[in-house]
C-alpha cells in the first residue's frame, strides 16, 4: 500500500531546530511540517505587524528555513508551516529572498491568507465562548481575530506545485492532513479518512512530546538521550493507518505509553475532536508496538464538519507587575514568609491597586544544590509576587516593592528581579465557515 512520510519539525514557536535538520537529512521524508503557532502568539504577531508592515511572522522563520531548505530541496521534501502567523505573504517574500540568497532558484513558495477576520468579527454581534460577553464589549482593546482554517487552501497550494506552503492560523492537525489529502486524492467529504489523517496530525503536531519529551519522569518513565531528542515521523498509508517512528539512533522513545499520552493531549472528547475539516472520532483506536520505537495506530474515523470555525480573539486585557527575590541558609523559609507579609502590607499601605495578587515561595534547591537543601525545611526559597493591574504604572510599583526588600526587609535577600508587562488575552467565538475566504499567493524564488 502506498505511504506518505510526514516529519514534525517543530511543536511550538521556540522549538529546537537541529531535530528538523536531522529529519530532513535522514528521515526519508515526503513532507516536513513545522507547527509554530500557539493561541496567543498570533495576537502578539498582529501587534508586531502593526509596528512593522513587513513583520508579524515567526521570528525563527529565517533560521529554520536556512537550516532545512538545502536538504529539503536536494531530496524533494516539501515544507508546510504556519510560521506566517499574522503575515504569511511577508513571510513568503522573506523565504523567497532567502532561497535566492542560498542559490535555490526556482523554489515555489505559497502563502495562505484568509484567516484574519478582525473586521468581520468587529462588525458582527458575536459572543465570546468563555465569558458569554459580546465581542463589542471589548471595544478598541481587540487586536486580532483569526479563524482556524482547514486543509483545503494548503491542498490547493500543493496542487499548484508549491515547494513551501506558509500559512497563518490553521487547525494544527490540518498542516499534516493537507499533504495526505493532496498525495492520496482523498475527498474532502471522506470523513473516515479525514478523521484518520487528523489523528495522524494530532499525534505529530507537538513534535518531541510523542518521542518522550513530555513523557520523561526519571525512575518512573525513563527516556534515553533526551538532549538529542529526535522528532517524530508519521508513515501514513493510503487507508489512513499511521505508524509513528523516529530517525534511528536519535534520542527519545516511541512506545504505546508515549503515543497514548499524546493521543489524549488537549482532547476534550475523544469521540468528537472538532476540527475545521472533520469531527474526528478517536474512541475506537487500537495501538500496536510493531518494532523498536515504532507504533502502529488504526481505528480512527470521522463525521461531517460542523460548518463553524473557531476564531481566537486577542485583546489587551491588563498589566502584570512581578518581583522576585531569594533567601538561602538557616531560617530561609521564615525570612521568605516574613518578606511576603511585608510586601502584602506595603502594597496595601501604599495603595497599589490590583485586581489579582499572587504571593508565592518557589523552589527548594535552586541556589545551592540538593546536597545543602536537605532536611525538613528548604535550605533556600525564592519569593515571587505577581499582581494584575489596570495600568502599567501600577504594575511597576509591585516589582519595586519587592526590590526594596534588599535593604528594608528580612536579612539576606539576593537576586532580586522585577518586570511589568502588558497582557494580551485570548477568548474565542464561533463563526460560519463561509465567512472566511482563503486565498493562495505565490512567490517564485
Amino acid at each position: 500500500m502506498r505511504t506518505v512520510r510526514l516529519g514534525a519539525g517543530a511543536g511550538y514557536a521556540g522549538d529546537r531546530i537541529e531535530p528538523a535538520v536531522e529529519l530532513a537529512e535522514r528521515g526519508d521524508l515526503d513532507y516536513l511540517v513545522f507547527e509554530c503557532l500557539a493561541e496567543r502568539t498570533i495576537a502578539l504577531a498582529q501587534q508586531a505587524k502593526l509596528r512593522d508592515p513587513e513583520g508579524g511572522y515567526d521570528p525563527l522563520l529565517e533560521a529554520r528555513l536556512r537550516a532545512v531548505l538545502g536538504p529539503c530541496r536536494a531530496r524533494g521534501i516539501r515544507i508546510v508551516t504556519n510560521m506566517g502567523a499574522a503575515n504569511p505573504v511577508a513571510a513568503a517574500r522573506k523565504a523567497g529572498a532567502l532561497a535566492r540568497e542560498m542559490g535555490l532558484a526556482g523554489l515555489r513558495i505559497a502563502a495562505v491568507t484568509g484567516d484574519d477576520l478582525l473586521d468581520a468579527v468587529r462588525a458582527g454581534d458575536f459572543v465570546l465562548e468563555e465569558s458569554g460577553e459580546p465581542v463589542a464589549g471589548l471595544g478598541n482593546r481587540v487586536v486580532s481575530a483569526n479563524a482556524y482554517l482547514g486543509a483545503a487552501p494548503i491542498v490547493a497550494a500543493l496542487a499548484d506545485g508549491a515547494d513551501v506552503v506558509i500559512t497563518g492560523r490553521v487547525g494544527d492537525p490540518a498542516l499534516f492532513l493537507a499533504p495526505l489529502v493532496h498525495a492520496f486524492g482523498w475527498a474532502m467529504n471522506d470523513w473516515e479518512r479525514l478523521g484518520r489523517g487528523t489523528l495522524a496530525g494530532h499525534l505529530l503536531e507537538c513534535a518531541g512530546q510523542i518521542t518522550g519529551g513530555y513523557f520523561a519522569d526519571p525512575g518512573c518513565k525513563d527516556v534515553p538521550d533526551l538532549a538529542r531528542l529526535g522528532f517524530p515521523i508519521g508513515i501514513v498509508a493510503e487507508d489512513g493507518t499511521v505508524e509513528i517512528t523516529k530517525v534511528a539512533g536519535s534520542g527519545g522513545r516511541i512506545s504505546l505509553a508515549t503515543c497514548k499520552e499524546q493521543l489524549l493531549y488537549e482532547v476534550h472528547d475523544p469521540a468528537r475532536y472538532i476540527q475545521p475539516d472533520v469531527v474526528g472520532d478517536f474512541s475506537e483506536i487500537e495501538m500496536e508496538q510493531v518494532g523498536p520505537d515504532r507504533v502502529r495506530v488504526r481505528g480512527a474515523t470521522g463525521a461531517p464538519a460542523t460548518g463553524l470555525l473557531k476564531v481566537s480573539v486577542g485583546y489587551v486585557d491588563s498589566y502584570i507587575g512581578e518581583g522576585q527575590i531569594s533567601y538561602a541558609g538557616p531560617g530561609a523559609l521564615a525570612r521568605g514568609r516574613l518578606a511576603l507579609s511585608v510586601v502584602r502590607e506595603r502594597l496595601a499601605l501604599t495603595g497599589v491597586a490590583t485586581t489579582e495578587l499572587r504571593c508565592d515561595l518557589i523552589g527548594v534547591d535552586a541556589l545551592h544544590g540538593a546536597a545543602l537543601s536537605g532536611g525538613r525545611e528548604p535550605y533556600e526559597v525564592r519569593l515571587r509576587v505577581a499582581g494584575r493591574t489596570d495600568t502599567h504604572a501600577e504594575a511597576v510599583r509591585i516589582g519595586n516593592e519587592v526590590e526594596t526588600l534588599y535593604t528594608n526587609g528580612p536579612a539576606g535577600g539576593g537576586g532580586a528581579w522585577k518586570s511589568a508587562r502588558e497582557v494580551v488575552a485570548v477568548q474565542s467565538v464561533l463563526v460560519p465557515a463561509a465567512l472566511a475566504r482563503p486565498r493562495v499567493h505565490v512567490v517564485e524564488a
